[in-house]
């Protein structure tokens, strides 16, 4: 009994917001219903009930409650590390939104049948990484993108916002069909929706069976989907049509499921060469792709998408190199740092206007560049000296810790190849260091909070090796054409490939076209030059045009008199 009372704990956070969407759904005045108090109050209690929960786990390690359900499938509570960070993360973005979403809706009658869609959403993302059983993570993975369909289309007047629901919707759709049938391999494989014994099954294998390798082929097709990796990432660019919170928590939580699909299943995903691979290719190209788009776009929330496009992929490619620790880490940081991006975003504007600091101008000199380049190499194998982590046997940290340096050889530049001060170099070079140490101690942090939820770094196969190193010379170019990036500009070819690279190489197109949002008479609502052009028409008759024309004549005279 008491036991069963430990697995209560946890279901407090989405317990309470769904009790939340039953109130606002019993009452018939929903717009006078002021409720925005107590779902706050919720909210942090949610919040309570998640460090509890990690307390537990502290305490007396993995919880998994016993399987309600029919042949091994069906729901169970599962209470270990990865779960209750992941709940923690999901209770405080979830209470920001919450928060921020009382002032921003402040006058929508609406306003209430919103908030009840997003504590739904909330809810259902934190029953997810609870899953204990194949079911239950099934289940809640199509939740989600069900509740997070309604936020989209909150506002049916906006063609773009219901454009981007449509894609979203169909790439969910072939996600959840590609769980189902990864799923389905598994079952047939343990004849179990267990995930404790599915974990102790793998544990044990020495090698994967035809149907676990076709599983874990599909869990990664699944992982793309809902993470909107290339080519199915267009929806997320669109969604900015939506409202500001939804905006947050779509890119701060749900478009994690992908990620944390891989950390999930990471004993299943390590022992399959074939899944590391795509891992590895769909991830890299991302990341590479979205992060050149990212930097050629003129609007901060479409960036943002296309940010958040990028770090998802780096994360993938992250759980492609095995080093699990790293790509939770990484989650868990982009999800904060970009619910604040988006929730502020109204008023990052004002702080560009208000900035009166010129930055130097880079020069693009090569030997400079080198320098930079040899300065970070320095820095990272001086770091890496410290942490003693052996370039072979360590080879995935390492390759990790090799896309740091490229990042590392921006920071260096950006003062080197524009001759600034010594003093802005030493600060750049300490911060350089910050950076790589900060890397190595948190990911070392992260590996030992998964602790037996992930699978022990060893010496991955030969092939995993060649393709991480594939993966990293391209990044290599394409840091360097970044660091040229002055001396490209002034080329004219150069310039007209900023232009493709802007409008993202023209991929979401394609997608217009598939779903004939573009031409198609049935999808006529969702083209914005064909609403815009009626709008004219309609506002713009001859007889209002002669008005405006009279007024305008009566304020010129006024102002001469």
């Amino acid at each position: 009994m008491q036991e069963n009372l430990v697995y209560l704990i946890p279901m407090i956070a989405p317990a309470i917001l769904f009790l939340y969407c039953l109130l606002v759904a019993l009452r018939r005045d929903r717009q006078s219903f002021k409720s925005f108090p107590v779902l706050e109050y919720m909210a942090g209690l949610g919040i309570v009930a998640a460090l509890a929960s990690g307390a537990l786990v502290y305490l007396y390690g993995t919880l998994q409650s016993v399987t309600l359900g029919w042949e091994g499938v069906g729901l169970s509570l599962r209470m270990d590390s990865l779960s209750t960070t992941m709940l923690v993360m999901i209770a405080i973005m979830g209470y920001a939104v919450i928060r921020f979403s009382k002032n921003y809706l402040d006058g929508d009658p609406n306003k209430n049948v919103f908030m009840a869609r997003m504590a739904t959403t909330i809810a259902s993302v934190e029953l997810l990484v609870l899953s204990g059983n194949l079911g239950q993570l099934f289940f809640f993975w199509m939740l989600t993108s069900i509740c997070l369909h309604y936020l989209l289309v909150f506002y049916r007047s906006r063609p773009q916002a219901v454009v981007a629901a449509r894609k979203k919707f169909i790439s969910a759709r072939l996600g959840d069909l590609s769980l189902f049938l990864a799923f389905l391999f598994m079952y047939l494989e343990f004849g179990t929706g267990d995930l404790e014994e599915i974990f102790s099954g793998l544990k044990s294998m020495a090698s994967l069976s035809s149907y676990l390798v076709i599983s874990s082929v599909f869990l990664v097709i699944a992982a793309a989907l809902k993470s909107a990796q290339f080519p199915m990432h267009g929806w997320l660019i669109e969604v900015v049509e939506t409202p500001t919170p939804v905006s947050a928590l779509l890119h701060a939580g749900l478009l994690n499921a992908g990620p944390f699909l891989m950390v999930r299943m990471s004993y299943l995903m390590t022992q399959s060469t074939t899944a590391s691979l795509l891992l590895i290719a769909i991830g890299g190209f991302t990341a590479m792709y979205a992060s050149i788009v990212y930097m050629t776009q003129p609007t901060i929330k479409v960036s943002l998408g296309y940010s958040s496009i990028a770090h998802m992929g780096f994360s993938l490619l992250l759980c492609g190199f095995g080093v699990y620790g790293a790509a939770l880490l990484h989650v868990v940081a982009h999800s904060f740092y970009k619910a604040h991006a988006f929730l502020s975003s109204g008023s990052v504007i004002d702080s560009v206007r208000a900035r009166k600091v010129e930055l130097p101008k880079k020069m693009g000199s090569f030997g400079w560049i080198m320098i930079s380049l040899a300065t970070s190499f320095g820095i990272f194998a001086f770091v890496c000296y410290l942490w003693g982590i052996h370039p072979t046997e360590d080879f995935n940290l390492m390759a990790t810790g090799a896309i740091i340096v490229m990042g590392l050889s921006q920071i260096i530049s950006s003062t080197l190849d524009a001759k600034a001060s010594f003093k802005a170099i030493i600060q750049t070079a300490g911060l350089a260091v910050f950076v790589s140490m900060s890397f190595f101690s948190l990911e070392f942090a992260s590996s030992t909070i998964l602790g037996t939820q992930i699978p022990a770094e060893h010496e991955p196969p030969l092939i995993i090796e060649i393709g991480a190193t594939i993966a990293l010379f391209i990044f290599s170019l394409v840091v360097l054409a970044q660091l040229f990036a002055p001396k490209i500009q002034k080329m004219f070819p150069g310039y007209k490939l900023g232009i493709h690279i802007r409008n993202g190489l023209y991929v979401n197109m394609v997608f217009d076209r598939m779903i004939g949002s573009l031409k198609n008479e049935t999808f006529k609502w969702a083209n914005l030059a064909i609403r815009e052009e009626k709008s004219y028409k309609f506002f713009h008759t001859p007889e209002m045009l002669e008005e405006l024309k009279t007024k305008l004549q009566s304020k010129v005279l006024q102002k001469t008199n």
